[in-house]
């Protein structure tokens, strides 16, 4: 497949993109003052449904591309995530675990809309790969994989099972590493090959410089990009560097905005490019700055996943009720 500006980009038909990975839900703790450790904090406390893989689903849906994800959820609580995102066009097919339960995972933003996450995984540790239909994979424009999917060895089978599915197949694969944390647990070179074969990856500036040991972010999408041969890393309120083949292909700068909660902006960043990618009709830079319209949205509040979003005719996304 080859798309025009990106190597192993897709048809210029726009097909099904096949997600897989964790469904969470987010408690997404904001104080409104200094922390008080051992008393009370004031705070603003909102549960929103999550998980990166899941997220991207529904910011990726939410643009009109067809979405299909696969997940594991307690078995009580798969009507309720199914609606969720069935309301963002997604086409869930959520395997119910009857011994664990939802992952979950608190998040404590600071001022700048920074995060630290306390994170219990649970049902989606279960994943294997026999939970994706055969015929799914194979069929899909495109398959992505977050990078929780490959830090624990159970669910990091499932994930190489897949690729190889996809690779078997001719579908080209995405990967976000989703967490320098975890990078770094299980090291650099691991991943690496890993996820090795995959046509883009998404990485943020910190997994960046686990993965590459390079600080500057165009430097490390440079090295990366003969790893992966397209890869965007982004950089917060600075914007995002992508390269292709080994070479920088430029920048894009971001708006400045007030950021509340930065929960889901890598993810909508991701699917914005990748909305584009999929038409075969943008080149990667362009696709960068679709990414980057997205994640501003994304960090204007709390949760990690979309308002009712569409494109305007000028190009623009902007909420169903402006």
């Amino acid at each position: 497949m080859t798309g025009r500006g990106v190597p192993g980009g897709a048809e210029p038909d726009r097909r099904r993109v096949v997600v897989v990975g964790d469904v969470i839900d987010d408690i997404v703790v904001r104080p409104q003052g200094a922390v008080t450790h051992d008393s009370d904090t004031r705070s603003e406390i909102v549960r929103r449904e999550g998980g990166s893989a899941a997220n991207m689903a529904c910011w990726l849906a939410s643009t009109g591309v067809p979405v299909t994800f696969v997940g594991r959820v307690a078995a009580a609580d798969v009507e309720r995530h199914t609606a969720a995102m069935e309301a963002f066009g997604v086409d869930a097919r959520l395997i119910g675990d009857e011994e664990r339960e939802t992952g979950r995972i608190i998040i404590l933003v600071d001022p700048d809309g920074a995060r630290t996450m306390y994170t219990d995984r649970g049902a989606n540790l279960a994943l294997v790969a026999d939970d994706v239909p055969v015929g799914l994979v194979e069929d899909a424009a495109l398959l992505h994989l977050s990078g929780y999917s490959f830090v624990e060895p159970g669910v990091r089978e499932a994930a190489l099972t897949l690729m190889a599915r996809a690779r078997e197949a001719g579908v080209p694969v995405s990967v976000d590493p989703s967490s320098a944390a975890f990078l770094r647990e299980v090291g650099a070179a691991e991943f690496l090959a890993w996820t090795a074969g995959a046509a883009l990856c998404f990485p943020n500036h910190d997994e960046a410089h686990v993965l590459t040991g390079v600080e500057r972010p165009e430097d490390a999408a440079e090295a990366l990009s003969k790893h992966y041969g397209l890869v965007a890393v982004t950089c917060g309120a600075a914007g995002a560097v992508v390269a292709a083949g080994g070479h920088l292909l430029g920048s894009v700068v971001q708006e400045p905005v007030a950021a509340v909660d930065s929960t889901g902006a890598g993810d909508a960043f991701c699917a914005g490019f990748l909305d584009a990618w999929t038409s075969g009709q943008t080149e990667a830079l362009a696709a960068a700055h679709a990414g980057a319209a997205l994640a501003r949205d994304a960090v204007s509040r709390m949760g990690g996943r979309p308002r009712r979003v569409v494109r305007q005719g000028d190009g623009a996304w902007r909420t169903a009720a402006d």
